[in-house]
């Protein structure tokens, strides 16, 4: 069992938290302030917002607009990200200063629903891995954009750049676990099959479209909260939601572009924008020479339409790195303006895919993850096992000056021993075991 001596580890274990995944291993952080971004302007709320689907006019690169919501009890950023059509990077790197996790009720997140078109021809799939975004561009549908959220390769496992196209289309997809990954699970206690059937399990999902190139795959995922970071062997990931809408929509045959474009433009409305993303690593000591690019390309724009660029302005973009679209002209609006113009949004009254809570009671297998002198960590640590792939229920419970993480309920003891052997291998804690205070059919209290 984690202690609260073992917390400053435990953080650090975070960032490059392992998950049990075809292709997937996750670098995650823990943003260490709540703050609202800014007050929201006094409106009608609005109840939704284009997310996926825009119409496209002649050669415009700038669709969407920028929206915001308010959390509530529980919420976590991912779960926003998700139900709005952003993926963990969309959502964490413009509301830098809300804990992914645990923001605070009725803190107004910020949602950058405004995409910049990368510049790519507009046919097929386009994957611009810098923003972690695939936008589809339907045959059938030439004034139409469809995009969404990615997870990608990891450093030393890239996703490839380049050309490519669709091959194959499996629905209800078996994942045959290859010999490395066997290894590695297995080197810390975990054994996989040699083969993952469709279903909950299997982290590809239940839709995969294998590329033409080597053995990469545009897939679903069963860890959909790692969607918008690196966290796989190559593959590109989905929202479960998005990759059966893609599926259908796609035909074998259909290319597909993979580029890295971190500084996106765009004329729009007679005002230049300029969308900035963090380059990936691989790409980090090349960061120069792609602002000197986006300078030349900026003044280009403005050159073309007599206008005169704020140059600092584009510094603070660049250095920002948030992927917001950005005015950038002189005089134009900056962010603090733009988030106070942005579209209040009414909460929903449930998050898409948000977990729920299953009752404990004294009849339930369970166990006891981790304890924490402070509330704060033991939330984080709930929340992100209540979004593992499948979940693991969690939730946070005091106990005399500490806060106990405790799971479950589990159905039976196998059950409740694999989850534990799932939180060994992505966590590296090791999670006590908590039987069953009556038998089932007696039991009448609520243990938690």
């Amino acid at each position: 069992m984690l202690t609260v001596k073992k917390l400053p580890y435990f953080i650090c274990l975070f960032a490059a938290i392992m998950l049990l995944s075809g292709c997937q291993i996750l670098s995650n952080y823990f943003p260490e302030q709540d703050r609202a971004i800014a007050e929201p302007p006094s409106v009608q709320l609005q109840s939704d917002i284009a997310k996926h689907e825009f119409e496209l006019s002649g050669d415009q690169a700038l669709v969407g607009e920028l929206a915001a919501v308010d959390t509530r009890e529980n919420d976590t950023l991912p779960d926003v990200a998700r139900h709005f059509g952003l993926g963990y990077n969309d959502i964490t790197a413009a509301n830098a200063g809300i804990s992914a996790w645990t923001p605070r009720a009725n803190s107004r997140v910020l949602l950058p629903v405004q995409f910049i078109l990368p510049d790519a021809p507009r046919k097929g799939i386009v994957l611009n891995v810098a923003n972690m975004r695939m936008f589809y561009y339907p045959k059938k549908e030439r004034n139409k954009v469809y995009t969404y959220p990615v997870g990608i390769g990891r450093d030393g496992w890239n996703t490839p750049m380049g050309m490519t196209s669709v091959a194959v289309k499996t629905p209800n997809p078996d994942w045959h676990v290859p010999p490395s990954i066997h290894r590695e699970h297995a080197e810390k206690g975990h054994y996989l099959p040699s083969v993952v059937r469709a279903g909950p399990d299997n982290p590809l999902g239940f839709y995969a479209m294998r590329l033409a190139i080597g053995s990469y795959l545009i897939h679903g995922t069963n860890k959909p909260f790692g969607i918008g970071m690196q966290i796989s062997h190559g593959c590109v990931q989905m929202y479960p939601e998005d990759i059966e809408v893609l599926f259908k929509k796609v035909s074998v045959g259909t290319p597909v572009r993979i580029v890295h474009d971190p500084y996106l433009t765009a004329w729009n409305d007679n005002m230049l924008y300029l969308e900035a993303n963090e380059p990936l690593e691989k790409w980090s000591n090349s960061k120069l020479q792609l602002k000197k690019q986006v300078s030349k390309e900026l003044r280009k724009i403005a050159k073309q339409h007599n206008a005169t660029v704020d140059w600092d302005k584009v510094d603070r973009v660049i250095q920002r790195a948030d992927g917001i679209p950005t005015p950038i002209l002189a005089n134009s609006q900056d962010v603090a303006e733009l988030s106070k113009a942005a579209v209040q949004l009414a909460h929903p009254d449930k998050l898409y895919g948000q977990p729920v809570m299953e009752a404990l009671d004294d009849s339930d297998w369970a166990m006891l993850v981790a304890s924490f002198d402070n509330e704060n960590d033991a939330q984080k640590l709930a929340a992100m096992l209540n979004h593992q792939g499948p979940p693991i229920p969690a939730r946070k419970v005091q106990a005399n000056n500490a806060y106990q993480v405790v799971a479950g309920p589990f159905q039976n003891k196998k059950q409740a021993k694999e989850a534990a052997s799932r939180i060994r291998f992505d966590f590296e804690i090791d999670a006590k075991l908590l039987k069953p205070l009556k038998p089932k059919e007696t039991a009448k209290t609520q243990r938690i």
